[in-house]
């Protein structure tokens, strides 16, 4: 995978306001990084005074952004940011639902620009320098192409627009452009140099001085709020809605049922029982479309809040303990990011599901008193018996096997932080072997079994 441009002299540390970016389902590398991209490309037509003058925009969908791209809603996502929408703020509604319009052969419109369904090129076998989600936007003015550019979705919704940038410096990553090109307090490549700085201090603060630097500290503190609000808003919707989600499978809803079950036996909130039902609760939101936190990514965006919201109820959801569980889960997120892989579609569900469920081991560890050698060992555990893990959605949808499988992480998240805790800190095989391991499991991964639907329960489960 590509580092980041200037990742090297600025470490690895991903702002957590960039790696836990709030959006809307199902998918961040086919939703929400697709919808940034539109959005972006629209932007630079408007600053070079190209905009108004458009006639036709086309755009061609390369690998698994093709293969599985009408099911996670690739179409509607570009559609969406092309008409200047941002996934942190649009209505989910405005989004859903283009593709099968244009499908059907209706004429749909990009400002007063017709967009008809052959402006939309779906090509899974095709790869942008072997990147496995790769995208081709143009716009035209009477038949004459007048910008086109290409970009890759990285995963947990980052792009990397392939080719100089604008401002003169290669390709460029949405962490970068955020973030206005401040660097992090602390330069570290890998979670043994993590420790290291957190000697004397916990890992959370390292990653808060990250931050600060970042963003300065008012700011900090806002975006860690907010992406808290949002994950327990996510949570608590979830919880109270029923339904079949969309797509076709009949996938029913099963949170909310779940929920009033254990409240009518007098089950609380930071009971272990509830735990699966919150993850159930956040990737049922993410199935159907909602307003979702990527954590690192959204078919991935159930286990982090799900171990946090537990972690926190019974106490009454204290911010400090928030903030401390959300960085510490930073941290450990941007050693994966950096190093190996988040994205399903370059590395399998591994990388999502097994780094999402390592952060949230992590994140629980720290608010549990754990020091940073048992925070780095829970983040083993977890990942250590993720390794491997494929990515086969039914039908491309992010249901089956996802939802479960959010769930169930969430519970080796909770075992990996209790056996972390039994010990001193002090193991085998470190975090830092095991990522590496999960790099090389996932380049050795056969692309059937990378967001394609093309192997294992997509080709095995009869959809009806």
């Amino acid at each position: 995978m590509t580092s980041p441009a200037g990742s090297a002299e600025r470490g690895v540390y991903v702002s957590a306001l960039d790696l836990f970016s709030i959006g809307i389902g199902p998918s961040s590398s086919h939703t929400v990084g697709p919808m940034r991209a539109g959005l972006a490309f629209r932007e630079r037509l408007a600053a070079q005074g190209l905009l108004r003058s458009v006639t036709r925009f086309r755009f061609r969908l390369q690998g698994s952004l093709a293969a599985t791209g009408i099911g996670h809603g690739t179409p509607d996502a570009v559609i969406a940011g092309l008409r200047g929408y941002a996934p942190e703020t649009v209505d989910p509604v405005l989004v859903h639902g283009q593709w099968e319009r244009l499908a059907a052969g209706e004429e749909l419109r990009v400002d007063e620009v017709p967009l008809r369904a052959e402006d939309i090129v779906f090509a899974p076998l095709s790869r942008h320098e072997g990147h496995p989600n790769s995208m081709t936007l143009s716009a035209e003015v009477d038949g004459v192409v007048v910008a086109e550019e290409t970009c890759l979705s990285i995963g947990g919704g980052f792009i990397e627009l392939v080719g100089p940038d604008p401002a003169g410096g290669g390709r460029r990553d949405r962490e970068d452009a955020r973030a206005g090109h401040a660097v992090p307090a602390h330069r570290y490549r890998n979670a043994a140099e993590l420790l290291r700085l957190a000697s004397s201090r916990s890992i959370a603060e390292v990653a808060w001085e990250d931050e600060t630097a970042l963003h300065g500290e008012e700011r900090a503190r806002e975006g860690l709020a907010e992406i808290w609000s949002a994950m327990r808003g996510c949570i608590e919707r979830g919880l109270r809605t029923e339904g079949v989600l969309p797509g076709g499978l009949g996938v029913s809803r099963r949170a909310a049922a779940g929920w009033r079950a254990l409240a009518a036996r007098g089950v609380p909130r930071g009971s272990e029982e509830s735990l699966a039902i919150y993850a159930l609760a956040v990737n049922e939101e993410n199935a159907a479309g909602g307003r979702v936190v990527t954590a690192p990514t959204n078919g991935a965006a159930g286990v982090l809040p799900a171990v946090l919201y537990y972690a926190v109820a019974e106490s009454g959801f204290p911010f400090e303990r928030i903030r401390a569980f959300l960085l510490t889960a930073t941290a450990i997120g941007s050693i994966f990011k950096a190093n190996a892989s988040i994205s399903g579609a370059e590395a399998g569900c591994q990388a999502e599901v097994g780094s999402a469920c390592a952060m949230a081991a992590a994140g629980l560890t720290a608010v549990r008193g754990g020091t940073p050698e048992q925070v780095e060992n829970a983040a083993e555990i977890a990942i250590e018996h993720h390794l491997g893990l494929t990515c086969d959605p039914v039908g491309g949808l992010v249901q089956i096997p996802c939802i479960e499988r959010n769930a169930v992480a969430a519970s080796t998240a909770l075992a990996a932080s209790r056996l972390a805790l039994l010990g001193d800190g002090s193991h085998v095989v470190h975090l830092d072997t095991t990522i590496e391991t999960m790099r090389q499991t996932g380049a050795d991964m056969s692309e059937r079994y990378k967001e394609t639907s093309a192997a294992g329960l997509a080709v095995n489960v009869v959809e009806c």
